[in-house]
């Protein structure tokens, strides 16, 4: 591997360099992106290639991909089957990048290709293998920037995975910590959330994100809620532990409840006991706990299933590189 050195008198990097970008129905941004890209990223580094993975686009975004490629021969196109998700589209990334750094952006032009840099240096200044890039101003929806901000406390909180509020996906990651991801193949645990379990030292820089180039953002309620519930149930047994605990809790208050009622009916004769309408209500509370428990437990049982069925987190129709069309 060649060493982490700015020469800078030719304003370079003494490393290769794979910008990874995860597609899906991009075809409007494409052309836009792979300029700024060039601009920005030949005249730092003279050995590089950018890795597109087409995450099953129904729109021509392969069709751009492929005739950008035949403008520049450094691209690499990795074409899912179907649409696995962002963080199964960089897991294929990380499988297929082949040089001494990684950067990892999205392809809505958010993450701005002329910070790269700042990422580049951030991680040789600080010497760390990892520099992520922090949004101190995002042109997002109101409802998008609530989401992550109550994803971070909440993660915060229940897992063991900590990290400054406002990282963001993009970042640049030395060729060494990509391997060390390869070694946890787990299906239902994202790169990123085990990246910052392995807990390497990692570099933070403070930067400005754009509002997309074109078209609508593909992380709707769903896939937000999905995400938080992927990070919590992949990393802690604090959902399964809180259910113990409530329901030894209500176990303790039945317990004390049937004792008062028992001391009324013996001592207090001519005191009414408490009517259906009450008693209905507990029942149908304790039912709803319990199918809470049940599903808390299911969460684990099918990730337990999921990875013992040994399926990869996604499966490639077609390369498109050195020698292909």
């Amino acid at each position: 591997m060649m060493p982490f050195d700015r020469m800078s008198q030719r304003e370079s990097y003494d490393f290769s360099l794979s910008i990874l970008i995860p597609v899906y129905n991009d075809e409007d941004v494409l052309h836009a992106l792979f300029d700024r890209l060039i601009k920005n990223i030949e005249p730092i580094c003279a050995a590089y290639e950018i890795v597109f993975i087409d995450d099953g686009s129904q729109d021509r975004s392969v069709d751009v991909l492929r005739a950008i490629r035949k403008q520049n021969r450094h691209i690499k196109i990795v074409q899912l089957t179907r649409n696995f998700g962002q963080v199964a589209a960089i897991t294929a990334g990380l499988d297929h990048v082949s040089n001494d750094v990684v950067v990892i952006m999205d392809s809505d032009l958010q993450d701005r290709p002329e910070d790269i840099h700042k990422l580049l240096d951030a991680m040789i200044k600080e010497d760390v293998p990892v520099a992520i890039a922090r949004w101190v101003s995002r042109e997002d929806r109101f409802f998008k920037i609530f989401a992550s901000r109550l994803f971070h406390k909440v993660s915060t909180r229940m897992t063991p995975i900590h990290h400054p509020q406002g990282l963001g996906m993009f970042r640049v990651i030395k060729k060494q910590i990509v391997e060390a991801l390869k070694t946890h193949p787990e299906k239902t645990a994202s790169s990123v959330s085990l990246l910052y379990w392995m807990g390497y030292d990692y570099a933070v820089v403070d930067l400005k994100r754009d509002g997309r180039y074109a078209g609508v953002s593909g992380y709707n309620l769903k896939k937000m809620f999905r995400l938080g519930f992927d990070r919590i149930f992949s990393y802690s047994l604090w959902p399964i532990q809180a259910a113990s605990i409530l329901g030894g809790i209500l176990g303790l208050l039945s317990v004390i409840l049937a004792m008062i009622l028992v001391f009324q009916k013996l001592v207090f004769t001519d005191v009414m006991l408490p009517g259906w309408t009450s008693l209905i209500v507990v029942i149908l509370f304790l039912f709803g706990v319990n199918f809470l428990f049940l599903g808390i437990i299911g969460e684990y049982l099918g990730r337990i299933f999921i990875e013992a069925k040994g399926r990869p987190k996604y499966v490639i129709g077609r390369i498109y590189e050195k020698g292909g069309n």
